[in-house]
């Protein structure tokens, strides 16, 4: 009778241990999500300086005005005597690709402004000044 006892007394005290966790829980607690936009500062990249051309000095020769050409250059740079010759087709040509250059510059720096203009956080709205991260 005293080892049933036990028994009984040893298997009701490792129900209690087992379920005594179980017995004391409270229920979880919910939680809350919530969704807040961060702003971020994107730090804007410096523009590069203007491009400072050189105005390049340029001749008109022809068969008519040749000789006095040739007598300027040679007392201008002291005797040497180099030709660069171009068609005027090719000429116009250059003066195209010149437009195509000026053309693409404008746009990609259009571009580049844009960009600093969506990715800037404006300082105040309103005159108040915008409420930080909560």
């Amino acid at each position: 009778m005293y080892l049933t006892h036990l028994k009984m007394t040893a298997v009701l005290m490792s129900v209690l241990l087992l379920s005594s966790c179980a017995l004391m829980t409270k229920p979880p607690v919910e939680v809350e999500i919530k969704t807040v936009p961060i702003k971020i500062k994107i730090t804007q990249p410096v523009l590069p300086r203007p491009i400072d051309m050189k105005d390049p000095q340029w001749y008109v020769v022809s068969e008519k005005n040749l000789d006095e050409f040739l007598g300027r250059i040679k007392k201008e740079s002291g005797g040497q005597l180099v030709f660069f010759a171009m068609s005027p087709g090719d000429y116009e040509l250059m003066a195209f690709n010149l437009q195509e250059i000026k053309r693409y510059v404008k746009e990609l720096k259009e571009v580049v402004v844009y960009y600093k203009t969506v990715t800037t956080v404006e300082e105040e709205t309103n005159g108040t000044p915008e409420p930080e991260n909560p």
